[in-house]
């Protein structure tokens, strides 16, 4: 999407992104156990097709994932290497300009996957291994600071409280992100994530969507998750099949409140809702402009 505003503040492999700029990271997940697709594209050759769809369909970052983000089979460090570095290599090959994250919370992984060519470390669990902050400064890749809320990797909230949700998630991205820049991160490099979902009750994650001018005040670009999350199914109550309406308004929200970076499973949907809502911001002009002229 073109941006009226020229001034880069997120760098992320070779590519520089203003701040009004609205960025879509695609999942493609090499489980065989997703909560979205049941392990749709768990095979090499389904996997990379979908990258090639969702590059095809404007997504600026993919987004692999080796490891199930809630409770199920145990996947040990050599599994989830297996699922992801070749692969990684493989995706750097067909697509040179993409930008490549991977979804891990695991140090020895994210040092193999910047190997094979990552440009971001998707730490979805709130810094549970620090080592990996150590490794995004040594390749000088990008790094997500996500807020879980303390949670240890792949534990789903029990009975979760908060004084104010939205001041623990700012408070703890603010630490996190600095400690990421002490470690050597490059702070262009850094996003900050409110973990919807992990460590919180679906009222905290409605709470933290409506109060996401609070984490855009950090001054750090701004990546959510909204895809089809419980919080979006409980709130319709509706399956996984049916929360796609629920994210894109969540989506449109978010994008309005600030968010800049937004991890996706539709690609093309998301894609439409916020050119739409950056057309109405004014960041954007329309597509097209025919109507009245003639």
């Amino acid at each position: 999407m073109r941006s009226l505003v020229s001034e880069p503040t997120l760098h992320l492999g070779t590519s520089a992104f203003s701040a009004d700029q609205r960025v879509i990271m695609a999942i493609v997940n090499r489980t065989p156990d997703s909560f979205y697709d049941a392990g749709r594209t768990f095979s090499d050759d389904r996997a990379m097709s979908a990258v090639d769809a969702a590059v095809a369909a404007g997504a600026e970052i993919v987004d692999i994932g080796g490891v199930k983000a809630g409770p199920g089979v145990e996947v040990d460090l050599d599994t989830e290497l297996s699922r992801t570095v070749d692969f990684v290599a493989a995706v750097r090959e067909r697509h040179p300009e993409v930008i490549i994250s991977v979804d891990t919370w695991r140090h020895e992984v994210g040092e193999a996957v910047c190997r094979a060519g990552a440009d971001l470390l998707n730490d979805a669990w709130g810094g549970h291994d620090p080592e990996l902050a150590h490794v995004a400064a040594q390749f000088g890749v990008g790094l997500v600071c996500t807020h879980a809320g303390g949670a240890a990797p792949r534990t789903r909230p029990h009975r979760v409280q908060y004084e104010d949700v939205v001041a623990s998630v700012t408070d703890f991205l603010d630490q996190e992100a600095a400690r990421a820049e002490a470690a050597g991160v490059d702070h262009r490099r850094i996003l900050v994530d409110p973990g919807h979902d992990f460590g919180k009750n679906t009222r905290h994650s409605l709470a933290v969507t409506r109060e996401l001018g609070r984490l855009t005040a950090l001054g750090r670009p701004l990546l959510v998750s909204l895809s089809n999350k419980d919080f979006v199914g409980e709130t319709l109550d509706a399956p996984v099949g049916e929360r796609l309406v629920g994210t894109l308004a969540a989506t449109a929200i978010s994008s309005w409140l600030g968010a800049q970076v937004f991890r996706v499973h539709e690609v093309h949907e998301t894609r439409a809702v916020l050119a739409m809502v950056q057309a109405i911001a004014g960041a954007e002009g329309p597509a097209v402009a025919r109507r009245g002229l003639a």
